[in-house]
């Protein structure tokens, strides 16, 4: 399934089932009780996996080294688990959670660790399980959310919960009775047990293809205005192999051939097709550009600047660049150069090709000579600096900032990202694929993975390779022309040019691989935790009775409808306010992602001024609430309602937690009492009323109570009760998730090296301010630094509730038994999410500053 998987068209639907096989294998019993099996059938499939999708790889290998091919692929397979290392942290990791947490957390700290792998090493061809959704039109264009490493992760997930369903329709199977209706028993005991593990594998891809349908930056670009297209040449000349030309014809014929063949090309394209700008592949120019080595390099480069001027269109091509004389550093780079200007700029290739165009940096020193003298085709080249933005300057007066990207630079995500948010509007890519020419399948993966950076970024681009395939594509990744492998062709094609949208991956970066090392280390700081814990018992959290009796008396808020559901618009005004907040500032547009004064502004008024009203509200409302000789009774001061339980006939829980979990009561008479009971656990409430229950009230068995004789029937509906529950159960550290803990205390801490940080760039120093300013200014800068922590750990804090929230209720409905130790497991995620996870998010930030 793999081996088709990466020919791409519509086996990419094998990509949600294809290691389902390898998962079962891995679940079976010698293999789940041991590391070193685990270790050793991922070892397995690492070489399983490679063999079937990279096999054109060692064969090309073994040819660029002169070699026999089938060396080259033995080479491969035998490095394979260094080659796919992330198949190895996966099983590992997938086994340790599985024995520990369980199968769910299994699945998610697997799939995470694949994806933290496939970040902390980056690997040889950038290639990602999500590359493989390509041909799927719709799915694909996710990645502009979590790139593909974030396919990757809801491929993983899929296989998963197929492999869940197997084993879940394989269990009801065996279970089945032996009664004479046990073939539909057995038909009804699969259906139960698949059908919510498939319905996640199911739902998977359909969110994916919902989110393409909705998505607008996903749709095709309709024709625009001409000042804001750009029409491009791109010159696949199909000469490859210098090194052969040169031997058979000697250098200086080679270079005349290359040049005379692209000035051919560029003037079809300019003078019959109307193309505004040209674009040659990587390393068409065999020499360095703009600092010849000698005379003659020099007339070649007055000769190239000479045809552009009397083309008229700036030209992008690949050529060498090289440091002043002295320096020594030689680079593989794109020109640009302008007509009437001459050479505008010079990107050099930050990603080189490892063995071939230089050796890792790790093998330079005292072993350099040795390793060089195995391998006589290693390059010298040095690696460029990084993402650079360049104007194309156009006849019609325009410049388009572009970043170029050289062949192995467009499997890097970084890359592209980085370029986006220095302002480029297109992308450049030059490639030099010929060494695919024997085994296209290499350059068509080469082709995918560029477009996803199209996709990741939404920027177009154009892209041109010396043998195939060159393309134009547009910001949704679909290719709008393209050529074949080993032909000589041009191709002109339009793109439209505009300010792109701002998209997740441009405002996060490549961040689903760091939140999988970051979900991994909060597993390990919680079994710590838990190990700690077991050593400490009075620490740990305090144990929540299933449905054991309240402890009454007990607060509660009292609540007219009126008062319900204004408290209750109040907050979800507030809450929604704050994701909104959240999604703002992470896009990164208009005023509330930078000015800290409108921030708190907004805060104040469409956050902190409705949650206050509400709990205002709801403080109005609070009773005293307690059980006394049949009645149950409501006292606030002097204040006294009296209700008889045998008035109470059921108990409601809210199916709207609004403005938190609630019941309702249901009289013997068939009305809604008019006031309901907010913030109390219905399934506490009922068992404490059953207790007591007047001697001549109704009796019989109780479903959930086990038998006790009570007046109250048993609470409805059960999942919103369940859901309410968990919502009031303990939540552990009392500290920890206090308001002034987690909102005062807390963003104090991150707010003093951020603005010490922030003295020394802005003032010289750390206390800058001060000493040119003043104490007043000094500490009203630090009171705005403090408040832009504090919103900031409020949005935070407000999007792991969000998710913690959700995923109480998706247990709720799967597995309502397990739901209190899930959700105290999601609140100690939660913890560690926000304690943990900025403060590390700010020491990445202040290692990159």
């Amino acid at each position: 399934m793999l081996f088709l998987y990466a020919r791409g068209g519509v086996a990419w639907v094998l990509g949600f089932v294809a290691l389902v096989p390898w998962l079962h294998t891995l679940d079976a019993k010698p293999m789940a009780t041991s590391v070193a099996r685990t270790l050793g059938n991922a070892c397995v499939m690492s070489v399983a996996l490679t063999a079937a999708m990279f096999a054109w790889f060692g064969l090309s290998m073994g040819r660029y080294a002169q070699v026999n091919e089938a060396l080259g692929l033995g080479v491969l397979l035998l490095l394979a688990p260094v080659f796919q290392p992330q198949v190895l942290a996966f099983a590992l990791v997938r086994h340790l959670a599985r024995r520990r947490h369980g199968p769910v957390i299994g699945a998610l700290a697997g799939g995470a660790a694949w994806v933290a792998t496939e970040w902390a090493m980056p690997k040889l061809l950038g290639d990602t399980l999500g590359h493989g959704l390509y041909p799927s039109a719709l799915l694909r264009q996710a990645a502009d959310v979590g790139g593909a490493a974030g396919l990757t992760l809801l491929l993983l997930w899929a296989n998963e919960a197929v492999l869940a369903s197997w084993v879940s329709w394989s269990t009801a199977a065996s279970r089945a009775p032996s009664a004479i209706s046990a073939a539909s028993a057995r038909r009804a005991g699969r259906a139960r047990a698949v059908a919510r593990p498939l319905a996640l594998a199911v739902g998977g891809p359909l969110l994916l293809a919902a989110y393409g349908l909705v998505n607008p930056t996903a749709s095709p670009e309709p024709p625009g205005p001409a000042g804001q297209r750009l029409r491009m040449g791109l010159v696949q000349s199909n000469i490859v192999d210098y090194e052969r030309l040169r031997r058979e014809k000697g250098a200086g014929a080679v270079v005349r051939e290359i040049l005379d063949t692209h000035y051919a090309m560029s003037y079809d394209a300019v003078e019959r097709q109307k193309a505004q700008a040209l674009l040659w592949s990587e390393t068409v120019y065999p020499t360095t550009f703009g600092r010849p080595k000698s005379e003659a390099g020099a007339e070649l480069d007055r000769e190239i600047l000479g045809i552009v001027d009397a083309a008229g269109v700036p030209l992008v091509f690949g050529t060498y660049d090289r440091d002043p004389e002295g320096a020594g550093g030689e680079y593989n780079a794109a020109a640009f150069v302008a007509p009437g200007t001459g050479i505008v700029g010079s990107y050099r290739k930050t990603r080189l090709f490892p063995f071939t165009e230089a050796l890792p940096a790790w093998l330079e020193g005292p072993l350099e000579p040795l390793v060089r003298g195995w391998l006589p085709w290693a390059g010298t080249w040095r690696p460029g600096n990084g993402a650079r933005v360049f104007p194309l300057r156009l006849a019609d007066g325009r410049e388009i900032p572009v970043l170029p990207l050289i062949c192995l630079d467009d499997v890097d995500t970084g890359l592209a990202i980085d370029g986006a948010r220095l302002g480029a509007m297109l992308i450049l890519t030059m490639s030099n694929d010929s060494w695919f020419t024997g085994h296209p399948q290499g350059a068509q993966l080469h082709l995918a993975v560029a477009a996803f950076r199209s996709i990741e970024t939404r920027l177009p681009q154009f892209r041109v390779t010396s043998n195939g395939y060159s393309a134009v594509i547009d910001a949704s990744g679909e290719v709008l022309a393209d050529t074949r492998m080993g032909e000589r062709t041009l191709v002109v094609g339009e793109l439209p040019v505009r300010e792109p949208a701002r998209t997740l991956m441009v405002a996060w970066g490549d961040w689903v691989g760091r939140a999988g090392a970051l979900f991994l280390l909060t597993l390990a700081v919680l079994a710590g935790w838990r190990a700690w814990s077991a050593q400490h018992p009075g620490m740990s959290a305090p144990a929540h009775a299933a449905e054991g009796a309240t402890a009454l008396p007990e607060q509660v808020a009292l609540l007219t409808p009126a008062v319900r559901w204004t408290a209750g618009a109040l907050r979800a005004f507030a809450y929604g306010s704050l994701l909104w907040l959240a999604a703002t500032v992470v896009a990164g547009e208009g005023a509330l992602a930078t000015n800290t004064l409108a921030q708190v502004r907004a805060f104040l008024a469409l956050v902190l001024a409705p949650e206050a009203a509400a709990r205002g509200l709801l403080w109005a409302s609070r009773v005293t609430l307690s059980l006394q000789a049949g009645l149950l009774v409501l006292t606030r001061g002097a204040r006294r309602i009296e209700l008889s339980l045998r008035e109470v006939a059921s108990l409601r829980a809210w199916r709207v937690p609004s403005p938190g979990p609630g019941v309702s009561l249901q009289m013997a008479s068939g009305a809604t009492w008019g006031y309901a009971l907010a913030g109390i656990d219905a399934f506490a409430l009922r068992a404490a009323l059953a207790a007591q229950a007047p001697p001549s009230a109704p009796s019989g068995q109780d479903a959930d109570i086990g038998g006790t004789a009570a007046a109250v029937q048993p609470v409805s509906p059960r999942w919103a009760a369940c859901f309410a529950q968990a919502v009031t159960a303990p939540r552990g550290s009392r500290f920890l998730h206090h308001p002034l803990a987690k909102f005062v205390a807390f963003p104090f801490l991150l707010a003093i090296p951020a603005f010490r940080l922030h003295q020394h760039i802005a003032f010289g120093g750390g206390l800058g301010e001060y000493q040119l300013f003043g104490l007043a200014a000094f500490a009203k800068g630090f009171a705005l630094w403090w408040a832009a922590w504090g919103i900031g750990v409020v949005l935070v804090a407000a999007v792991l509730r969000a998710a913690i929230e959700c995923s109480t209720l998706a247990v709720v409905l799967w597995r309502p038994a397990r739901v209190l130790e899930v959700r105290h497991r999601l609140e100690q995620l939660g913890l560690a999410a926000l304690y943990l996870g900025i403060p590390a998010w700010l020491a990445m930030r202040f290692a990159g500053a």
